[in-house]
């Protein structure tokens, strides 16, 4: 029996499905992972062609696929959009896993606001937006389950990566906290923080990219967290003990340390 068809028999698959950043990485993964006959999949994401071929697999699976092209970095247009789907179908489960990282290039001394202004709205203020009105229908109804996609860059103070880490780090205690509001109303909430993941955003990374993880394992994993109604999930779990380590280390010593680690990424041309 496959890892899926085990899935299946323990949980309460979800019938209608809406996915951010489905048109690659861990967003199409968990796309195909979801798809199945008698289910429907609101697909979003940037990329048109990588959004209507997920969209087609999706379909040979059996579900009922819709794509749909969002910019979330127009979080007004991207609530509205919600807003029409939730005209159309009331949604069992929505997962905001759409993201964008950056790294600070060694020569400069700090990041560029542009990008940190779209790293902001990707990151945390959109899927913070449309979690709270996925959240209002779903306390109506009193039911559903809403996951995000964080990282455990949340856990620690990157000075090579400051909007990034803590856009993630905004976005899990946003979790948290919803979590703690939407559970007496049947609402369940899950973050996943995950380390590495071999997509197109972290194959940018020079170096080394230890313990990763391919995007199907990473999709069965939050999968598997959210039908289980878990709040946080950490993968690999050596990266729980990390966020344990750099807790209990003295601020200043930890800033020390990570000011010593060198982090470069390749051009978004090159990757």
């Amino acid at each position: 029996m496959s890892r899926h068809d085990r899935f299946a028999k323990h949980s309460l698959a979800p019938r209608t499905i809406l996915i951010t950043g489905a048109s690659g990485g861990v967003g199409a993964a968990l796309a195909q992972f979801y798809a199945s006959p008698g289910q429907t999949l609101y697909l979003w994401g940037r990329n048109n062609a990588r959004l209507e071929a997920i969209a087609k697999i999706c379909r040979e699976q059996g579900a009922q696929a819709i794509p749909r092209i969002v910019d979330l970095c127009d979080a007004p247009a991207a609530l509205a959009a919600f807003r029409e789907t939730e005209k159309e179908t009331a949604l069992d489960l929505v997962i905001l896993g759409a993201g964008v990282s950056d790294i600070r290039a060694a020569d400069e001394k700090t990041e560029f606001p542009e990008i940190v202004l779209d790293t902001a709205m990707v990151n945390y203020a959109t899927p913070v937006t449309l979690a709270t009105e996925a959240a209002r229908h779903m306390v109506k109804r009193g039911y559903g389950a809403i996951g995000l996609i964080g990282s455990v860059a949340a856990f620690h103070d990157l000075p090579f990566a400051t909007a990034y880490s803590s856009s993630k780090a905004g976005l899990t205690r946003f979790a948290t906290a919803l979590h703690a509001s939407l559970k007496p109303h049947g609402v369940s909430v899950t973050i996943a923080a995950p380390g590495y993941i071999d997509t197109a955003m972290s194959r940018r990374l020079e170096g080394a990219r230890p313990f990763l993880v391919s995007p199907e394992k990473a999709a069965f994993l939050i999968a598997s967290a959210i039908a289980h109604k878990k709040t946080v999930v950490i993968f690999p779990k050596l990266f729980a003990f990390l966020k344990l380590v750099d807790a209990l280390t003295p601020r200043r010593l930890a800033h020390a340390l990570l000011r010593c680690v060198k982090v470069k990424q390749k051009p978004l041309s090159e990757s």
